[in-house]
């Protein structure tokens, strides 16, 4: 592995860590609250979520 040279080093932006952060939750909330809808709110409902777990309700 090399070391950044000082124009690499300037070009790098702290913000965007952070910014793919927060969309990350914001979609992870989305995500969650429409299982949370389908299961509690619905009269029958049938979740699937990756891994292999289903909800039904």
């Amino acid at each position: 592995m090399r070391e950044l040279s000082l124009y690499e080093t300037k070009q790098i932006k702290v913000g965007e860590g952070l910014t793919i952060s927060a969309v990350m939750a914001i979609l992870i909330t989305a995500v969650i609250a429409v299982i949370v809808y389908r299961l509690f709110l619905s009269s029958s409902a049938k979740v699937t979520i990756p891994g292999g777990f289903k909800f039904e309700w």
